[in-house]
């Protein structure tokens, strides 16, 4: 009689255990929930899927962010800062992100040799890509508004202030401030305890952990530059903790009607012309999305070997360029990190 007492109790205390053990394995997993935000906004779409432990809308928070991105350096926006100093406001004084995109894009500049030069507004404009009026080019005229062009040209005072050479300089921070704000948006959920987010805005990325509903790295698809359907990807990336940013002429370009050639939208700032399509598409990822997006820009006007010897020297850039070599054949460039990443 004692023995089956003992073993009743026995069994009694196994049992609790158990339960006590799965109670405790359940309250130990925490809720997991999707979020997701999507819209418009800088003349693209964009899409923001975030996990949290519950139900929450970050929507103001995202709205509130691209409307100081504009506010400081939109040229479609006339009240904003660039399009003041632009207009030759020297008085102004720039918020901290005018700063630190112009400070980035000093950088670049200096490290691709001039091509990546934000002081290129005026040609944009002129070849039809900018807010501003398009003109008629011929090379007398293209020659004259390259003096109004030039990273040299222009200087943030210690005042915080833009003093520029030439008041006919006009800044275009187009290619790099759509990186800088996914950069924006990812800083504001990382205060919100947000860890694990994609962030895309027009094809731009930022991966910060995982993706928790498939229990994996974040999986991305890079457009393939011969098509023009955005829909038609060229390869997938499994990201974590990076970003990344391409650019390419299936976004935008112009055919020569005469001699068929395509031109795509990045301007060489050495000529002042737009750039004949050799490079097809190159796609960078790096830590941060704005120099992930300055050297994806730089990297279409560059010659494929000069950008090879910045993407060699800095092993913080990872490089897919696709290109047409002098019989035009379609190639590709691929650092081995980058090919790490593809997903087979």
């Amino acid at each position: 009689m004692m023995d089956l007492l003992k073993y009743k109790l026995q069994l009694i205390t196994i049992i609790t255990v158990v339960l006590t053990f799965s109670s405790c394995k359940n309250d130990a997993q925490p809720k997991i929930v999707e979020n997701r935000n999507n819209g418009s906004a800088l003349g693209t779409s964009y899409s923001i899927i975030y996990f949290s432990n519950k139900k929450v809308n970050y929507q103001k928070e995202i709205d509130s962010v691209f409307k100081v991105i504009n506010k400081s350096m939109s040229t479609y926006m006339p009240s904003s800062d660039i399009s003041k100093i632009n207009e030759g406001d020297s008085t102004l004084q720039v918020d901290h992100m005018f700063k630190e995109v112009f400070n980035l894009s000093k950088d670049i500049n200096n490290k691709t040799n001039g091509y990546f030069d934000p002081t290129v507004g005026t040609l944009v404009n002129a070849w039809g890509f900018g807010p501003g009026e398009q003109i008629k080019l011929d090379s007398s005229k293209v020659d004259s508004l390259l003096e109004y062009v030039g990273f040299n040209k222009v200087q943030l005072t210690n005042k915080g202030t833009i003093k520029k050479a030439s008041s006919n300089i006009l800044f275009d921070f187009n290619a790099i401030a759509k990186g800088y704000s996914i950069d924006r948006l990812a800083v504001m959920l990382e205060k919100k305890g947000i860890t694990n987010f994609l962030i895309e805005v027009g094809g731009e990325i930022f991966a910060k952990g995982e993706n928790l509903k498939k229990q994996k790295k974040w999986v991305v698809g890079i457009n393939d530059p011969e098509v023009e359907d955005r829909n038609n990807y060229k390869a997938a990336v499994k990201l974590k903790n990076v970003a990344m940013a391409s650019s390419g002429n299936y976004r935008h370009f112009r055919v020569d009607p005469i001699t068929k050639e395509k031109y795509v939208h990045t301007l060489d700032p050495k000529t002042g012309y737009t750039k004949n399509a050799k490079v097809l598409g190159a796609t960078i990822i790096t830590g941060n999305c704005a120099k992930a997006d300055g050297y994806a820009t730089s990297f279409m006007a560059m010659d494929l070997e000069d950008s090879k010897k910045i993407i060699e020297k800095d092993t913080t850039l990872q490089a897919y360029i696709i290109y047409l070599d002098n019989a035009g054949n379609v190639k590709e460039y691929i650092t081995k990190g980058f090919k790490d990443l593809i997903v087979e």
